[in-house]
């Protein structure tokens, strides 16, 4: 990785497992992974280096709802793991290696409101903000103000919620053919509130994830809940929940999540999603949409 600044290429990791690197605990080697963990300084330097170079670069959050492949990924991935915060009355800016979880806990300290449904969603802020992401009736459409957003062709510029487009876990960044972008923070725009009754609110919604959802490593929600509806009671209706392929199953608790029941693939986990989406298909007349990206090489 000549490409690289001198003063960074011992911190790269050549075929790097990105198994550990996943919520899930799936998936093969990349050529290379570097991790960022001081300044967005630093991320913006790496990863314009590589695009100059005409490196392939994937970031990597939290790791969730990522599906990578057995046969790992080609180029650079590097992982987002800067993590600062700043406040400014009722706003907060946050970097995008930030965890969601832990940002929505400052915020309740503060007795600041409109984050609570993060308490129980994982993965970083970058990636919340270009799924959209949301729970229990809230999403970062609900709170967000502005977007600092490094691009290969424009450079680091910021976007609006306007620009952002936002849908139901979706975004115009998620929809952008060229994935040459990297989400640097985000300025959410919230309220004041008493924390202890936001606290109650987040330690609910917590509560309710550990009743409803399945523990451990997890790919999260596999599917998009379709409009007035939701996957996991299709799922379940045409009899699929505990149905498994290789070593992914369908939870017997939650029938839009698949745990790993048996030393599972990243490729099993990929077979049963299509199995369950063609037969829910065929049963109901819903297709249903993957809310987990692949990730690497897949044939």
């Amino acid at each position: 990785m000549s490409f690289l600044p001198a003063r960074y290429t011992h911190r790269l990791l050549q075929n790097e497992p990105l198994a550990k690197y996943t919520a899930a605990r799936l998936g093969g080697a990349a050529d290379w992974v570097y991790i960022a963990r001081e300044t967005n300084d630093e991320l913006i330097e790496i990863v314009t280096a590589a695009w100059t170079a005409n490196v392939p670069v994937r970031l990597l959050g939290g790791g969730s709802n990522v599906l990578v492949s057995d046969k790992g990924v080609r180029g650079l991935v590097v992982v987002n793991h800067v993590s600062n915060v700043a406040f400014d009355g009722v706003n907060v800016t946050a970097s995008a290696g930030h965890g969601l979880t832990t940002l929505a806990r400052k915020c309740a300290s503060r007795g600041l409101t409109g984050l609570e449904w993060a308490a129980s969603v994982p993965g970083t802020v970058g990636g919340a903000v270009v799924n959209n992401a949301g729970a229990h009736g809230g999403d970062m459409a609900g709170c967000m103000r502005s977007v600092e957003l490094l691009d290969a062709e424009r450079g680091q510029h910021t976007l609006t919620l306007s620009d952002l487009a936002y849908g139901y876990r979706t975004s115009s960044l998620k929809t952008r053919e060229d994935k040459r972008f990297l989400v640097l923070s985000a300025t959410l725009e919230l309220t004041e509130g008493d924390p202890a009754e936001i606290e109650s609110m987040m330690d609910t919604f917590v509560a309710y994830r550990k009743q409803t959802q399945p523990p451990g490593a997890s790919l999260g929600s596999i599917f998009k809940n379709p409009p007035d509806d939701y996957a996991g009671r299709l799922i379940e209706s045409c009899g699929l929940k505990g149905y498994s392929i290789g070593g992914a199953q369908v939870s017997p608790v939650h029938a839009n999540f698949f745990i790993n029941h048996e030393n599972a693939t990243a490729h099993d986990y990929y077979h049963l999603i299509q199995y369950v989406r063609e037969v829910v298909h065929t049963q109901t007349g819903v297709l249903l949409e993957p809310e987990v990206e692949l990730v690497g090489e897949w044939d």
